[in-house]
């Protein structure tokens, strides 16, 4: 066999081998790539209470007409914006609350929320976990295998905490090998509180976003969410860390 055929059997034994390396960073890519098209295109100008109190009496006029669409609507949104790490969960969560009332709004920004969440989750632990254990290398196993031991917990207490951003607690768990149906249904139950908490309060905001809208002043979530708000979640959080650190305990009086 000439020089230039084994040359070319070669390249065509290593496609296999390059191309799935190359696409296990294409959902990352397509997630920041988004990202940043959103941005460009100043679409985080209208994921604001500003925009909302501007905008209030129109979007209520459409989904009084297109409620089932307007809904249909608002999922796609929330999940794209999850996943595509907007940093605006709070802010849409309050619209869903204002727009189709507390518990209509709840539950399907939370659906939408665990979705986009999951995404987001199975794209940093494709194209990124290979990477971090090669710089890691033994510190991520030790941090992988605690994790491992109870990783519901872990999530739960992540999620209820108000504390810890919501972008960095949907891609964190890919890290330590966390199973996706572990992640969603962690991710499910921990966001329950907090999410109808903020549509519930989205769902009586209208006098507020009145107000604002005649003042000509802006409104930010300090208006609305009091810190009473923020002690119950750190309250919540702390619950469901009580298993966690009782087993830990227990672990430790054992010789």
């Amino acid at each position: 066999m000439s020089r230039q055929g084994a040359r070319s059997v070669a390249q065509m034994n290593e496609r296999p081998n390059g191309w799935p390396r190359a696409l296990k960073f294409l959902p990352i890519m397509v997630i920041l790539f988004g990202l940043t098209i959103g941005y460009l295109l100043g679409l985080h100008q209208y994921l604001t209470l500003d925009a909302l109190a501007e905008r209030r009496l129109a979007l209520l006029g459409y989904v009084e007409a297109n409620r089932l669409l307007a809904v249909s609507l608002y999922f796609v949104v929330y999940l794209l914006a999850v996943a595509f790490a907007f940093p605006a969960a709070s802010v849409l969560t309050i619209f869903g609350g204002f727009l189709f009332g507390w518990l209509t709004g709840g539950i399907v920004t939370a659906l939408a929320a665990t979705l986009g969440a999951t995404v987001l989750f199975i794209a940093a632990r494709s194209a990124l976990s290979d990477l971090l254990r090669r710089k890691l290398g033994p510190r991520l196993e030790r941090l992988r295998s605690g994790f491992s031991e109870d990783a519901f917990s872990y999530l739960l207490v992540l999620r209820l905490a108000p504390v810890f951003p919501f972008f960095l607690v949907n891609i964190a768990p890919a890290f330590f090998g966390v199973r996706t149906r572990t992640y969603m249904a962690a991710t499910l139950l921990g966001i329950l509180p907090g999410t109808f908490a903020y549509a519930y309060l989205g769902a009586g905001i209208d006098s507020v976003l009145a107000a604002a809208a005649e003042a000509g002043r802006s409104v930010t979530l300090a208006d609305i969410v009091t810190p009473k708000i923020t002690i119950a979640f750190l309250l919540l959080a702390a619950v469901a860390a009580l298993p966690v650190v009782i087993r830990k305990l227990r672990l430790l009086k054992r010789p």
